[in-house]
């Protein structure tokens, strides 16, 4: 640490929970588009509250958001998978893979550069795409609210059965 990096004020030492928040800004910038669904999906991950109670970013999590927007604006998402890839448990890996899954699936499409985005973080993480199937398979199927609104969806056919293929 320099003399003069107190007056800075943009730490960037990296933490698990800051790299779940860059995260998710990374996948949410993707597409070059960002929906309410998205900032929604965001906000609800870091969750948080005012001292009075409204729903919305804490102090802390403004804070973390903060520090993360600095951090993706000059940082590139593949230097920021190598920073943070190690010091990352698996646990951690995979919630950050179901919290990314999530979010690009939030909109109801799954942008070509949100899909390899999300490839890259697989990739990163050591994470297959074999191993995450049955994730996604759920989060999917959470996503999908066509069930409810489209009586033809080949999902609400009689007879058919939500199952998970085996990781």
């Amino acid at each position: 640490m320099g003399l003069f990096d107190l007056f800075r004020g943009d730490s960037t030492e990296m933490t698990p929970h800051l790299a779940l928040a860059i995260s998710l800004i990374y996948m949410i910038a993707a597409d070059g588009v960002i929906e309410n669904e998205e900032i929604g999906h965001l906000l609800q991950v870091l969750g948080g509250s005012d001292e009075g109670g409204t729903i919305g970013v804490g102090a802390n999590n403004k804070v973390l958001l903060d520090r993360a927007f600095k951090y993706v604006k000059k940082k590139s998402p593949d230097q920021f998978l190598v920073e943070a890839s190690p010091i990352l448990t698996d646990a951690q890996k995979l919630c950050i893979l179901c919290n990314l899954c999530d979010s690009l699936l939030s909109d109801g499409t799954a942008a070509p550069q949100e899909q390899a985005l999300f490839g890259k973080f697989l990739n990163a993480f050591g994470v297959t795409e074999d191993r995450f199937r049955p994730f996604f398979e759920v989060i999917a199927t959470k996503n999908d609210r066509g069930v409810f609104t489209r009586q033809n969806h080949p999902k609400n056919q009689s007879g058919y059965k939500v199952v998970l293929s085996k990781g």
